[in-house]
């Protein structure tokens, strides 16, 4: 690897550790939402804002990320991230009830929404074209990355409170599991913000802001001597078409000249939330469990999801600049809508009868006299069964023994579940997951590139927000199949409108593509 490469790959590395902390913090939640569903007695609706209030902020994160990197800097931005990912980390382990640990995870927010905005948009700027879709990429792997450990982490601290070692009693794992699943991420928070110390700031920012000097050191180092000074002569020529004033008025991203690249981002961002890629990283074990497999088992086929979310976002990686982003897109829309369908398909086809047998295996808090009134009844949904059970032998025992009553009772193929959705996860990762992001950092010319990305970033956490919010809702009232087979007509719906719009962005500068879709 020439020194050049080593450098550009190194420092993109550094600051994709953003998506990291991002994907860790994220999805580490999968793992405690049932354990705060009991010890703070919450609704379905409080559990989901336990788990979207951080996607909240993040939105508001959004909002000012871009416009604040304009400012301060890229880099700055950055590091203010890392600090608050390692004070979130810190409070939501120890929260002593629902508010406190909503308010730690709104702190993680605003790193995670400056991070998924920053850190694609830094690397964006520094790779040399023929290498910047697979460098952007490295913030999706790291996110990936930082989900997968999560689960295992999340698996891990499961099995160790259930251990007899003398260290996990003494550290209380069996009690704090947990806060410990959420605590864990300081560690790498503390080392991100250190590691950025060793990252130049953007050169596309330094020549905006007039730090000309500045900016061809950091090219020089990116492409060589030669190559930068080429470089810079593109990037001013492309900042002197929109110079006119320094702070980007907001109306601009609506001028008529911005309406292709607006309406591709705006509808990739929503596609890419609306197909429910979070509801299955968020509750991936509260989705396994639904198919009567045991609470052990859903946390290790969770640790499935995040490995092949891993695997997938890697072959991403290797095609997306031998392919191009328009094909992954449609193989990838495809895929999801097949696998939502046939989620669907698995759980509406489950029937649920609570025998004699079955009803004996009960944990004993289970009132015998109580269940038998639904005893060997056989009920062909997953609402239906809920709903009858609950009003048996009352709200409270269900909720704390749902996962034993579901595995009882149910009668369906559990395999279909775990490939339906291994392979949305798959698909996901192969196409919406890394693609969303190389093209926000291509689509926008530079003048705008931090309000744009912003704004369509803020859209596509808002919809995040909603589905994250209203998916323990929708399992209990709409069902399992229901919820999934709405996921399905949306990737169905967008496969079509992405194959009408979307151009190919491969192997083109950003100046390039900036006269190609962005009418001066």
């Amino acid at each position: 690897m020439q020194t050049n490469t080593r450098f550009t790959v190194t420092v993109a590395l550094i600051v994709a550790l953003g998506g990291f902390l991002m994907g860790f913090d994220a999805s580490v939640i999968s793992g405690v939402v049932g354990f705060i569903e009991l010890e703070f007695e919450l609704s379905k609706i409080q559990l989901g804002w336990s788990v979207a209030s951080l996607t909240l902020t993040a939105t508001l994160a959004m909002m000012v990320a871009g416009p604040l990197s304009d400012r301060l800097g890229r880099r700055p931005v950055l590091k203010i991230a890392a600090a608050l990912f390692a004070v979130s980390a810190v409070a939501s382990a120890i929260a002593p009830n629902f508010m406190f640990l909503v308010l730690a995870r709104m702190i993680g927010g605003f790193g995670v929404g400056a991070a998924l905005i920053i850190a694609p948009m830094y690397i964006a700027e520094i790779a040399p074209a023929e290498m910047r879709g697979r460098m952007v990429s490295f913030n999706q792997l790291n996110i990936v990355i930082g989900i997968s450990v999560a689960f295992f982490t999340n698996y891990l601290i499961l099995v160790l409170g259930q251990s007899d070692l003398a260290w996990t009693e003494s550290l209380r794992f069996a009690d704090w599991g947990w806060r410990w699943m959420l605590g864990v991420e300081t560690l790498p928070a503390v080392l991100y913000f250190f590691a950025l110390l060793f990252v130049p700031e953007s050169p596309r920012w330094l020549a905006m802001n007039g730090r000309e000097d500045e900016a061809l050191q950091v090219l020089e180092r990116v492409s060589g001597s030669e190559r930068a000074q080429a470089d810079l002569r593109v990037i001013h020529g492309s900042l002197s078409l929109d110079s006119t004033t320094d702070r980007v008025p907001f109306r601009q991203l609506f001028r008529p000249a911005m309406k292709l690249v607006l309406t591709i981002g705006i509808a990739i961002a929503i596609l890419q939330q609306i197909t429910g890629i979070n509801s299955v990283f968020f509750y991936a074990p509260m989705i396994f469990e639904q198919s009567g497999i045991g609470t052990d088992a859903s946390f290790m086929q969770a640790i499935l999801v995040g490995l092949v979310n891993l695997v997938f976002t890697m072959v991403a990686i290797a095609l997306i600049d031998k392919l191009g982003r328009r094909p992954l897109l449609g193989f990838g829309l495809v895929g999801i809508a097949v696998c939502m369908l046939t989620l669907s398909y698995g759980f509406g086809s489950a029937t649920y009868t609570l025998s004699q047998d079955s009803i004996d295996s009960l944990p004993v808090q289970i009132d015998r006299e109580l269940i038998a009134s639904v005893t060997d009844i056989e009920y062909d949904s997953d609402v239906a069964f809920r709903k009858a059970v609950s009003a048996a032998v009352g709200a409270d025992v269900f909720k704390q023994n749902e996962s034993q009553l579901v595995s009882a009772a149910i009668d369906m193929n559990p395999m279909l579940i775990l490939f339906g959705v291994l392979g949305f996860v798959a698909s996901f990762a192969v196409s919406l997951g890394p693609v969303m992001w190389v093209l926000f950092s291509e689509l926008f010319p530079n003048q705008l590139r931090g309000l744009a990305i912003s704004f369509v970033g803020l859209i596509n956490s808002g919809i995040s927000f909603g589905v994250q919010l209203v998916f323990p809702w929708e399992l209990e009232n709409l069902g399992n199949s229901g919820t999934f087979l709405i996921y399905g007509l949306f990737a169905i719906v967008g496969f079509i409108i992405v194959m009408r719009i979307l151009p190919e962005t491969k192997g083109r500068s950003l100046e390039e593509l900036e006269q190609l879709l962005v009418k001066h």
